[in-house]
């Protein structure tokens, strides 16, 4: 058990969190593990736990729905009644324009305002996907990748609108068809395509991430629609 004073405790305790998390390979829908299990990963009482959490909810890190349990990012602005009734009004080619006009802006935003802790966590994502054994491990790792990038902006409609486009990519049907049934190959496109995007956000470069984002979009539009339009009837 890690022992701290109480004066600096709350404060440490929050950082062993934060540390925690950006290593954690949550699942898909970013819930964390019971107040059990993560007070004894982090080897703190689980008053000490809940207090951490109570700052990085209040700091739009996390955030907890009573009797299903604490997710990382921040409450979903859109029910999931809202979510599933919009998923039925629209189509993958639809959401993929939409992803188009908003994400690269979202890019460009956040190479301006991204601090050392997002861009440590944007490489730290791209190292996961590259490391990834499976397809749902690449895309819980490539979603966190990509809600990095909103959360670097700094602008809370910003990441709201971030959150309600990848909650309706989740209910929208997609084809599933991989050439690669196991894992994404080591030249997978969206690897070298993370890379212009995390480097231009370093850089500082707002117009280079734009551009970045966008032609990785392409991409996944392109590979996306044409797995779509390749099932079966």
């Amino acid at each position: 058990m890690l022992a701290f004073d109480d004066a600096g405790s709350n404060r440490s305790v929050v950082t062993h969190l934060r540390a925690y998390l950006a290593q954690a390979a949550l699942p898909e829908d970013g819930r964390l593990p019971p107040e059990r299990d993560l007070s004894a990963a982090l080897g703190v009482t689980r008053t000490e736990l809940r207090k951490a959490l109570g700052t990085l909810e209040a700091e739009g890190q996390i955030w907890r729905h009573v009797g299903k349990g604490t997710f990382i990012g921040n409450r979903p602005v859109d029910t999931l009644a809202d979510i599933a009734a919009l998923a039925k009004r629209t189509n993958p080619a639809e959401l993929m324009r939409a992803r188009l006009i908003i994400e690269p802006e979202i890019a460009r935003a956040a190479a301006l305002t991204a601090t050392p802790m997002h861009l440590a966590e944007l490489r730290m994502c791209q190292a996961r996907t590259r490391e990834a054994a499976t397809w749902r491990q690449y895309e819980t790792w490539d979603t966190r990748l990509h809600r990095t990038v909103a959360e670097a902006t700094q602008n809370t409609p910003l990441l709201g609108l971030f959150d309600m486009l990848n909650a309706l990519r989740r209910a929208v049907t997609w084809g599933r068809l991989r050439s690669n049934p196991v894992k994404p190959e080591p030249d997978h496109h969206s690897f070298t395509e993370h890379e212009a995007i995390i480097t231009a956000i370093e850089n500082r470069d707002m117009n280079g991430a734009a551009a970045a984002m966008r032609a990785h979009l392409r991409s996944v539009e392109h590979n996306l629609l044409a797995r779509q339009s390749s099932e079966p009837d």
